[in-house]
């Protein structure tokens, strides 16, 4: 055969920085991305508050626009990020308002796991196997105990139990957040981070043959078998281990704290003229801007290291800008769909609340699941009713005897409801709370009400008489 020189050209997309930190900034908390953002300011020559729009009392009308379905990072935006949106019903905003802070404590990762949960419709002995699993899952989301103690220690509680049973529900915990939870040991937790990702996002495959295979030669550092092994070219590499770097080798630390937080909602609900206004809180969106006397600068420069380092803040700050952008609307898109799907809630309160999943956010607002799920932590929304996290809206569910579903939330505030009212010296027990709800066509079980009344604080009936 006669050998022959060929051009092959092919197109692939990269794991931009830009897509890496929208990614990253769309989790953080309102108290981290200021502390991120203040990091970007003090390390960026380019970076700048629109100090004349911070000093303003007065914010201006603006047209709703098109809020992109996912975070299209690689958009054209304007370099001045205006994070004030327009309200969902297009009316004008009210102006900026003073927000109180508020005292708040966040959940501990077995909380967050439980709630999720809550989520998934188990059958009522995989919830069992849930339970036990999360149970087992330590401070920093790594399955404590082995597959097999976990099958024992469900055994006594049910009948006919199979190990491929629960390996399929620590499955389906691993699709938790933090993305890595419950896995059995690193290379296992980077994987399933891997997993959660778009199925597009580039150099996936590249990323997790590294870690499947090539994991010893990763924490040895030597890129040059790396390279070899994959195929790649140092800058391939360095695109694959940028993905790499996006996981998080203790994922249960990004979520467990003890430690008090000062909370200030970044979404805003309001009614007005009859219909539910959701609007970013303009507090805690700062408006940055690239600094137009160091852009004359760098216009201005010779060329030589100061200029490239000059061009490379540039990039930076405008990478930075529009992933700001990014989680905004990400934000605001989400959160008017809850207030949409939640509107009962919002009119009547608690027993109206419906039942919701991740899932159904995801499907309407043509978002995965796991964007939903980040963007939902740690996000606070205020509201006339009360200052709310996001994932509080989602709910599970119950059966109703009409044949629909009643959400955990509404029927917690039917028994509230009821104990208000029950006699102090003949508190109600949680099988007459069950013949109560049922009596309202709530179908649901003296066991779960027990859940429920545990969940809310709530003692248990002899406990109430004992108090009263």
């Amino acid at each position: 055969m006669k050998p022959s020189l060929q051009l092959n050209i092919s197109q692939r997309l990269s794991m931009t920085p830009q897509l890496q930190q929208a990614i990253r900034l769309l989790a953080m908390s309102n108290l981290e991305l200021h502390t991120e953002i203040q990091q970007a300011l003090d390390s960026n020559m380019m970076l700048e508050r629109d100090e004349e729009f911070e000093q303003s009392a007065e914010a201006e009308t603006v047209e709703p626009t098109d809020i992109p379905t996912e975070l299209e990072v690689d958009s054209s935006w304007d370099d001045v990020y205006d994070p004030t949106p327009a309200p969902s019903s297009g009316a004008s905003g009210s102006g900026n308002g003073e927000f109180e802070t508020y005292h708040g404590t966040e959940e501990t990762l077995s909380e967050s796991l439980y709630w999720q949960a809550e989520l998934v419709r188990f059958s009522s002995v995989d919830a069992i196997i849930a339970s036990t699993i999360i149970d087992a899952i330590d401070s920093r989301g790594y399955l404590s105990t082995s597959l097999e103690d976990i099958f024992e220690s469900c055994v006594p509680h049910i009948e006919e139990l199979e190990l491929d049973q629960v390996q399929a529900v620590l499955r389906q915990v691993q699709n938790f957040e933090p993305a890595g939870v419950g896995a059995r040991d690193l290379q296992e937790c980077l994987l399933i981070q891997l997993r959660q990702l778009p199925a597009d996002t580039p150099w996936l495959a590249e990323a997790t043959k590294l870690l499947e295979d090539l994991l010893p030669v990763l924490a040895a550092r030597d890129f040059q078998q790396l390279m070899r092994a994959l195929r790649l070219t140092k800058e391939q590499l360095q695109e694959v281990m940028g993905v790499v770097q996006l996981l998080h080798p203790h994922p249960g630390e990004k979520v467990f704290s003890e430690q008090p937080e000062y909370i200030v909602p970044e979404v805003i609900v309001t009614q007005r003229k009859g219909e539910w206004v959701v609007e970013l809180n303009p507090e805690t969106q700062p408006r940055l801007r690239i600094n137009s006397t160091y852009e004359g600068f760098l216009k201005r420069a010779s060329s030589g290291d100061g200029k490239t380092s000059m061009r490379n803040h540039l990039q930076e700050a405008k990478w930075f800008i529009k992933s700001l952008k990014s989680r905004s609307d990400t934000l605001l898109k989400v959160a008017r769909c809850i207030v949409e799907r939640q509107r009962e809630f919002f009119d009547q309160g608690e027993e109206a609340m419906k039942p919701m999943v991740l899932a159904d956010v995801a499907q309407a607002v043509e978002m995965h699941e796991s964007t939903i799920s980040r963007v939902t932590m740690q996000k606070y929304m205020l509201t006339p009713r009360g200052l709310f996290e996001l994932k509080y809206f989602f709910t599970s569910h119950v059966r109703t005897d009409s044949g629909g579903e009643a959400s955990r939330t509404a029927i917690q505030a039917h028994m509230k409801k009821i104990l208000a009212d029950e006699s102090p010296t003949k508190p109600l027990s949680d099988d007459k709370l069950a013949k109560m709800l049922n009596a309202k066509g709530i179908d649901i079980k003296r066991r779960t009400v027990a859940k429920y009344r545990e969940s809310m604080g709530i003692p248990s009936s002899s406990e109430r008489k004992r108090l009263a």
